[in-house]
């Protein structure tokens, strides 16, 4: 096994850009590995690079060769993956897993990608919260699957998994905050929130997961913690702070309750929750030591100068398909008309 040695998948993604940059920081020898192989132009020159299928057989296992002491996979969605990482063990010091906030359910069984309502979770949500049942059908049970056979390696082989909550940052390949950007680069002088705005989507800047991967790597574990920023701000504070960074003077027309009847896109952003989705980060600061790195509004300008710059004068779904597949079938995200009928049969046009 090679010591301080670290293959970090996923590596030109947002989050593994950011933990590239933490380990390589920390005194880690990192290798970038994706699919597309290429780097980040912050990288150092020491940073090495791997092009990498983790889905061609034997690819993950040739990459890994005699031994890394850490494997950091942000890209871990199936059983198969957690197979994969299973079948490393003796031949890895620790691993860093990404699973998902989405895991959580209440008392009656609902979660976030359930068809039986949406949950009603404590609010902070702490790693002792109810989860769905394990399985290969949805999203959330596909990651409760990786965790549980993950953490069963135990010592054999230590795996933190990190539940993170809604990522955010540069790169992403599906930015909440473009809800808020186009309507700024379209000129649009007001906006409809759902729920009164004050839904709470918790958020996760790629550099506060990003420390908690460097810091769980210091420390090897066999645990879950959640991965969050320190604030949990609602739906209208993220419009004005996104606001703030763009010098922008935008109306609010706070909507009770969800999108009304035949128009399910008025109010809906990409936060809107009916009930809040707030993580409890106590776990990671006693067992880790752990502090955040920034702050969601702190962060913001460094995400909205890209996205900006990313998406001004082309069509979004074209440079940004994983967000149209993610949000097109609950309706255009940018349904001015639809906004527009409602201001007027309401007679709450925007002033």
């Amino acid at each position: 096994m090679t010591s301080d040695h670290a293959l970090v998948l996923g590596a030109t993604g947002q989050l593994g850009r950011a933990v590239v940059s933490a380990l390589h920081a920390d005194g880690w020898r990192v290798t970038a590995a994706s699919r597309g192989g290429g780097r980040d132009p912050h990288w150092p020159e020491e940073v090495g690079e791997l092009v990498l299928d983790r889905d061609a057989p034997g690819a993950l296992a040739a990459a890994v060769g005699s031994g890394r002491e850490l494997l950091f996979d942000c890209t871990a969605q199936t059983p198969a993956h957690a197979r994969q990482v299973a079948g490393l063990t003796g031949r890895l010091g620790s691993a860093v897993v990404v699973s998902s906030a989405a895991v959580y359910a209440d008392g009656a069984g609902r979660s976030l990608g359930g068809e039986t309502g949406f949950p009603t979770l404590p609010v902070p949500v702490t790693e002792r919260q109810r989860t769905v049942p394990p399985g290969d059908g949805s999203y959330e049970a596909r990651k409760a699957l990786l965790e549980r056979e993950l953490l069963a390696l135990g010592e054999r082989l230590p795996v933190t998994l990190l539940r993170a909550a809604a990522l955010h940052g540069p790169y992403c390949r599906t930015p909440r905050e473009l809800y808020f950007v186009q309507r700024w680069l379209d000129g649009r002088r007001a906006r409809v929130l759902a729920f009164g705005g004050r839904s709470r989507f918790h958020t996760a800047h790629v550099a506060n997961v990003a420390e908690l991967v460097r810091l769980a790597a210091r420390t090897p574990g066999s645990r879950v913690l959640n991965a969050a920023d320190p604030e949990a701000l609602t739906v209208r504070e993220i419009a004005e702070a996104i606001d703030a960074v763009l010098s922008w003077e935008c109306e609010t027309v706070p909507l009770d309750g969800p999108p009304p009847p035949g128009e399910p896109t008025v109010g809906r952003t990409p936060w809107s929750l009916p009930e809040p989705l707030v993580l409890d980060m106590t776990a990671a600061e006693r067992e880790l030591g752990y502090r955040p790195v920034s702050g969601y509004a702190a962060s913001l300008p460094a995400t909205v100068e890209w996205l900006a710059d990313h998406v001004r004068g082309r069509d979004w779904r074209a440079v940004l398909p994983e967000m149209a597949a993610a949000y097109d079938p609950m309706g255009d995200l940018f349904d001015y008309a639809a906004e527009d009928r409602w201001s007027r049969s309401t007679g709450r046009a925007p002033g």
